[in-house]
């Protein structure tokens, strides 16, 4: 790719993230203007408390979309991973710290396991990842059901409780938490050589492959950032609550696609980045709480936010064939 193609590719994708950042900032105004606690204290931190789970998933979920794929099993896992390591904190017989950190370990490993089987068998075998995923999030799910006998696992040791409900000056922990994931995330895709190729993937597989890369690992490698996001949300969903529910992120997984597709990733793979996915969270969770706000019922809300998703995803088609 020529300097001048760069400069040109660089200027069109500040002008996408732009445009999101201007409807965030247009919906923040709306529900300013037009409700009475929008920008009330309380309220700004409720918006990033809740948005954080979806952030953490949708983060990793960027990861998979660049390469062209897509990952429908993050919302299953995170709830397999959240009884896992539920399961390890009441049955373990150690100390709350340890609990804590085994806890921790636990969800991240069994949501890397996922990831793991996610990427090799789509990738070794060539099959779409819809269908690899579609089948992980079922057998994700019938895991955590199995595991938990269905109930739901409770009575975790109190620093669990006590870092969900932390803040650093007003700022929920969890949602500061989100945003180092955000951080690390933006430095390994632009500033990398495996970021680099993971955008190669997305937009020519077989120029990387003919470079000399392993496309292989490097699929597999997406996937299973996808599965340690789907862990690490597992945590934050067991502080927050204090509980791990086995039906636990039930459409999560439509969230965090709509959130980076609304962020300015595209679906065909290649052309996104984290940035705009962190906006397109944010316009999801502004957009949430709003119309809660507006005294919507829950019914109303997931039309509305299955208009916006409609809407993001042509708007995506057009800025395919604006950037070819």
């Amino acid at each position: 790719m020529s300097e001048a193609a760069k400069q040109n590719w660089s200027f069109k994708d500040f002008i996408n993230q732009a445009g999101i950042g201007l409807a965030l900032l247009g919906l923040v105004v709306f529900f300013a203007v037009t409700t009475e606690h929008f920008l009330a204290p309380n309220n700004i931190t409720n918006i990033l408390t809740q948005i954080t789970i979806n952030l953490v998933l949708a983060v990793g979920m960027t990861f998979v979309i660049l390469i062209g794929g897509i990952d429908l099993s993050v919302g299953s896992v995170m709830a397999f991973a959240a009884v896992v390591a539920g399961k390890a904190i009441t049955t373990a017989g150690i100390s709350p710290g340890e609990a804590i950190a085994f806890a921790c370990l636990a969800a991240v490993l069994a949501g890397v396991v996922c990831g793991i089987l996610n990427g090799v068998i789509s990738s070794y075998w060539g099959l779409p990842s819809f269908i690899i995923s579609l089948g992980m999030l079922n057998i994700a799910r019938g895991a955590a059901l199995h595991i938990s006998d269905a109930r739901t696992i409770f009575s975790f040791p109190f620093a669990f409780e006590e870092f969900g409900s932390a803040q650093f000056y007003g700022v929920p922990m969890v949602f500061i938490l989100a945003m180092v994931l955000v951080l690390v995330a933006w430095f390994v895709l632009n500033k990398t050589v495996f970021g680099r190729l993971i955008y190669g993937i997305g937009n020519n597989e077989e120029a990387v492959r003919l470079a000399g890369h392993s496309v292989f690992w490097y699929k597999v490698a997406a996937f299973v950032i996808c599965g340690l996001c789907a862990g690490i949300a597992a945590i934050i969903y067991m502080a927050r609550l204090n509980i791990s529910s086995p039906i636990a992120g039930i459409g999560f997984e439509l969230n965090a696609i709509a959130a980076v597709i609304i962020g300015g990733t595209s679906l065909f793979g290649g052309r996104g980045s984290v940035i705009g996915t962190l906006l397109g969270a944010f316009i999801i969770g502004v957009l949430a709480n709003g119309l809660i706000l507006y005294g919507l019922n829950d019914f109303m809300r997931q039309m509305i936010t299955g208009v916006v998703i409609i809407v993001a995803v042509v708007l995506d088609y057009y800025r395919a064939k604006f950037a070819g």
